[in-house]
């Protein structure tokens, strides 16, 4: 016959083997006031992004911060596709033309609304990125970075002789000065540009954070990480693939519609730029990718630093910006290949881990 233990016995042994991990867990700092610090900090960003441009109500400032906005957008949708999916493409200016050219060309020539424009540029461009992706998609590392090369440089060649679309020329969009939020023309300030831009980046951000904890964010990292394990584990992944392709080019195509209603013009130089697709790539990796707040942290950093170069040294120091970038992304590689991000959490674990000792020590 089964020998039984008492029930207070066993309460009492539980106890006692539960008291050392009780007591390691009351000694563990509360998570509250770093909740709650991380919560007051996230709102007084907030409240300074929506005062930024009453406060600096200078053209330069707002330009700067309009730029870091654009660019952290399209480094956003650069990562989806590289830093999620772990399909590096060199040629995602092409789907930022295809946004420009979309919505540049329905409003000059027949005065159709850029905002309905830019509908028609996230269509195409997905349309175009799944034509790219299925034969593409099925090279891998850098046969597949060097296919979308070739295929940015043959689009930007095919219009920069395309007389339908203004050839070399490009496109000038005329100015129009009523209904300037139906038109996406606002001559009197950049205020609205701003806030724009900020809408833009933080549906894409708010999109990222949905995707990272969706299905299809799990699928696209386990294709990054191993296609093979992926594919055994009943992953279809070219198919993934390609929605990776069309969720990036569709966001990258709505940063090439605003960046034709602000500057209006668009040409094949200005939005075809093989240094384009580079620089998305070196904010992506700078900030870190794979990361939601990577490629914003990579475009605070990287772009104030081309413009004030830009500005300050004119065109002596027309190449002072690639230097330093050429520099930090090399000691990022090199020493730190996380990004700054990555950095970041690095030294915050060690703080923490640190913090623990003494605390054991004690």
């Amino acid at each position: 016959m089964r020998s039984r233990t008492p029930a207070p016995m066993i309460a009492a042994l539980g106890a006692a083997e539960r008291e050392p991990a009780l007591q390691d867990a009351l000694n563990e700092p509360a998570r509250t006031p770093w909740r709650l610090r991380t919560r007051l900090l996230g709102l007084a960003g907030l409240v300074a992004l929506l005062a930024y441009p009453f406060v600096l109500d200078a053209p330069f400032p707002q330009h700067v911060m309009i730029m870091i906005f654009l660019y952290a957008l399209m480094a956003q949708s650069w990562n989806i596709l590289a830093g999620y999916c772990g399909q590096i493409s060199l040629g995602h200016a092409v789907f930022f033309g295809i946004g420009a050219y979309s919505s540049g060309f329905l409003f000059a020539t027949f005065r159709v609304s850029p905002w309905l424009g830019m509908m028609v540029g996230i269509a195409i461009a997905m349309a175009a990125a799944v034509a790219i992706g299925l034969p593409t998609l099925r090279l891998r590392g850098h046969y597949f970075a060097i296919a979308t090369l070739v295929i940015a440089e043959s689009v930007q060649i095919v219009f920069q002789r395309w007389e339908f679309v203004g050839a070399a020329s490009g496109i000038w969009l005329p100015i129009v000065r009523e209904n300037p939020l139906l038109n996406f023309q606002f001559n009197e300030s950049k205020i609205p540009y701003y806030f724009i831009a900020l809408g833009f980046l933080s549906l894409v951000c708010l999109a990222v954070w949905y995707l990272e904890r969706s299905k299809a964010g799990y699928y696209f990292r386990a294709i990054r990480e191993d296609p093979e394990a992926a594919s055994s584990l009943g992953v279809d992944v070219s198919r993934y693939k390609v929605l990776a392709f069309m969720i990036s080019a569709g966001f990258m195509s709505i940063a090439g519609t605003f960046y034709a209603q602000y500057v209006l013009v668009v040409d094949p130089e200005t939005v075809f730029p093989l240094t384009l697709s580079i620089l998305v790539l070196l904010i992506a990796v700078m900030g870190g990718v794979g990361t939601l707040w990577g490629p914003i942290i990579g475009a605070a950093v990287l772009v104030p630093l081309s413009e004030f170069t830009r500005i300050y040294l004119g065109g002596t120091g027309g190449s002072v910006d690639l230097i330093i970038y050429g520099a930090l992304i090399v000691l990022i590689c090199v020493f730190r290949p996380v990004g700054l991000l990555g950095i970041w959490k690095d030294w915050r674990l060690g703080t923490a881990v640190g913090g623990a000792k003494n605390r054991g020590n004690a």
